[in-house]
Formats: structure tokens, C-alpha cells, sequence
């Protein structure tokens, strides 16, 4: 005897419930709202790093002028004091 299949006689759907679909549609556009959320922000992070990039070549460049002109870059940024080496006195 052959085994049988079974043979479903209800229609398929062609369409998913109104409900369903404005689930799923709000569903899609939180996932949506929050990617360019998330690409605003690492766009203001790469900003952000670059002008931190900016600000220590400054102090770098700041560094070697007081070295140049005072032979070291060790100032208290309170009230200006330069902190030479004890050994180079």
C-alpha cells in the first residue's frame, strides 16, 4: 500500500491582516529611524575625532616651541611656572 499525503484543501492567503501589517511597519521603520540615528552619531564621532587629532598636533607644535625656547615643555597650566630639570640647572 502506498504511503498517502495529505492534501490541505484550504486556500492560501494572499495578503497578511491590516494589524499585522502596521506592525510590522512600524516595526521596519524603528529599525530604520534608529540606523540613521546610529549614522548621525558616528558621523559626529569621526568629526569629533578628527578635531581631537587637530587639537594634540597643536599641543604637540606648542611642546616644541617651548622647547625651543625655553628648553623644556614642563609648565604648570595653572600660573605659567616653568619646571625646569633639576639636572640641567
Amino acid at each position: 500500500m502506498a504511503k498517502g499525503k495529505t492534501v490541505d484543501l484550504k486556500p492560501k492567503a494572499e495578503k497578511i491582516s491590516e494589524e499585522t501589517l502596521i506592525e510590522l511597519r512600524s516595526a521596519v521603520n524603528t529599525v530604520n529611524g534608529l540606523q540613521f540615528e546610529i549614522g548621525k552619531i558616528e558621523t559626529q564621532k569621526h568629526m569629533a575625532l578628527h578635531q581631537f587629532a587637530s587639537a594634540q598636533d597643536n599641543i604637540t607644535l606648542l611642546q616644541s616651541k617651548l622647547q625651543e625656547e625655553y628648553g623644556t615643555y614642563d609648565v604648570n597650566l595653572q600660573d605659567g611656572t616653568i619646571n625646569y630639570p633639576k639636572d640641567a640647572e
